[in-house]
């Protein structure tokens, strides 16, 4: 009995807070550091979706903390809404990480209502005629998930269901509801003090594009050879509704291999609107019986000029001569992949998009392959076919590159005697350093084709005998031109008696040249392989 008396005496004698973990909230960021990946999901060749971004980041956030002694919950306030919780680890806490949650409720009208259920609050009514406004207490009798009801003075009544302005004012901001997402650990701490920790977590929302705009130089095409200059952009979306101040910016170039559903683990958190329900009325979303007791709506304010704003990115002030921009992404390697790191604090803003320069070369040489699919089992085509442009040079500095490009798209313009025209739109896939690229642009107005057997040739069934193919080429131009022919899989054709055969990504192709203002004829010999005859009889 004495034991217990003690203890109790004990329990009384402490205080009540030191009897429940305290919450304590970390400071804001001083320091943020944002990497963005890709979409896993996407396809190549394909572009970003602008509106539903579905990359991922990692976000880094430096914070500070001041812990007391023993068991305490901490908070961290405005991390990304997108947050994916499992993921997130926390360093600089010196006993380390008890437990971790994620609180799924934002302040909004619904949680709001909610919080205060049975509690008191304020109304106001705004009379019509008069224009004065009256305000009374009342207390909130039902959940915001259907009409909201009151009970004041004269009873018992529905929020905006009389047609009259009112409006609701609340004392306080009910326990739990934050207007950012937050989430929160349980810590231990034997003395206590005042720590710098660092929160990472991945984050669901975001992704990264690349975007090329190259300038034909004067002459391009002629004698074979082209030479542009080339400006490139990274597009970093962020669809959350957090921004990121200042922060180290930097994207990641390849392709991931990544498991988890990351959508589905952010489970971002929510805000529920407030759905008023007036009966037998309806919703007020339909307007009020009592509209003609209502004042009318003031007149509208006078009309102002509006400016147009473009959405071009000027680089310089001169757009004939582009300079490189004062800020560029820096390429490093992170193992097999490529990273871009801003070499300058940026803001990530919320729900925006960010565009950083991270390529600017001048004097990019290549060449225009003019393309031709020619099927060596069918016979020669009655009608000529535009034949389909390629840009071709290699990923090397003697030919003006020698950088890894990631994926986007490709915008061409040339000069004109009318100004600078737009060519041409493709989209690259990922080229690494020394790689042959091959980049499809558009059909020629002046350079067309036809090709197959030869009158009165056949494919020998048994594929023991040469056939022969041959193809008619004009040429309009006023330089001469390179002209490929495709002849299909390398596997099911042999192509004899002619030189400049050969394989380009795994078909068989024939590269002729064609003088300007000119027609050639060509031809040469080719039999089916033992795989490609199966492939035909089957």
């Amino acid at each position: 009995m004495i034991r217990l008396a003690f203890l109790l005496l004990t329990l009384l004698a402490t205080p009540a807070g030191a009897q429940e973990q305290s919450a304590l909230e970390a400071s804001a960021p001083t320091k943020l550091a944002v990497t963005v990946y890709r979409d896993p999901n996407r396809g190549e060749g394909d572009g970003m979706d602008r509106d539903w971004p579905r990359g991922f980041a990692m976000i880094s956030e430096t914070r500070t903390v001041t812990l007391p002694a023993g068991r305490s919950t901490l908070r961290f306030t405005g991390v990304a809404e997108g947050m994916v919780a499992v993921s997130a680890i926390v360093t600089g806490l010196p006993g380390g990480t008890i437990e971790k949650n994620r609180n799924a409720a934002l302040l909004s009208p619904a949680a709001l209502v909610d919080g205060t259920l049975g509690n008191r609050v304020t109304i106001t009514r705004t009379n019509p005629v008069t224009g004065r406004a009256a305000s009374e207490s009342a207390v909130v009798r039902t959940r915001a998930d259907g009409g909201l009801v009151l009970q004041t003075q004269s009873g018992f009544e529905a929020v905006r269901c009389s047609g009259l302005p009112e409006k609701l004012s609340f004392d306080r901001v009910p326990a739990g509801l934050s207007p950012e997402p937050v989430f929160t650990l349980d810590t231990q701490s034997e003395r206590g003090g005042t720590h710098t920790v660092v929160l990472t977590y991945l984050a669901w929302g975001f992704d990264w594009d690349a975007s090329y705009v190259g300038h034909l130089r004067e002459g391009a095409g002629r004698d074979g050879k082209v030479t542009l200059d080339l400006l490139s952009w990274l597009t970093v979306v962020n669809d959350n509704g957090q921004s990121f101040a200042d922060a180290e910016l930097m994207t990641v170039a390849g392709k991931l291999n990544v498991e988890s559903d990351f959508e589905s683990l952010a489970d971002p958190p929510e805000g529920e609107p407030l759905r008023l329900v007036c009966y037998p009325l309806g919703g007020t979303s339909e307007g009020s019986p009592y509209e003609d007791l209502l004042p009318p709506p003031p007149p509208p304010p006078p009309a102002m000029a509006v400016s147009a704003v473009s959405e071009e990115v000027i680089v310089t002030g001169s757009r004939m001569a582009p300079k490189a921009p004062a800020l560029m992404a820096n390429e490093e390697g992170l193992g097999d992949l490529k990273l871009y790191r801003v070499p300058e604090p940026v803001t990530v803003a919320a729900k925006a998009q960010k565009q950083i320069a991270f390529l600017d070369k001048e004097g990019v040489t290549g060449r225009f392959v003019y393309v031709h699919d020619c099927d060596p089992a069918g016979g020669m085509a009655d009608a000529f076919e535009p034949a389909r442009i390629l840009f071709a040079t290699e990923n090397s500095e003697r030919r003006g590159l020698g950088a890894a490009l990631p994926g986007g798209l490709l915008t061409l313009y040339e000069p004109s005697s009318q100004g600078t025209q737009l060519v041409a739109e493709t989209r690259l896939r990922d080229f690494a350093k020394g790689e042959e690229i091959e980049l499809a642009l558009a059909q020629s107005g002046e350079v067309f084709a036809r090709c197959g057997l030869a009158p009165g040739e056949a494919l020998d069934e048994d594929a023991r005998r040469w056939s022969t193919l041959a193809a008619e080429v004009s040429n309009a131009g006023d330089a001469p031109v390179t002209v490929r022919f495709r002849l299909g899989w390398a596997s099911d054709w042999v192509v004899g008696g002619l030189r400049g055969a050969g394989v380009k990504d795994g078909r068989r192709i024939v590269d002729m040249t064609v003088p300007a203002n000119a027609t050639r004829r060509f031809s040469w010999r080719v039999r089916h392989t033992a795989n490609g005859l199966t492939r035909s009889r089957n």
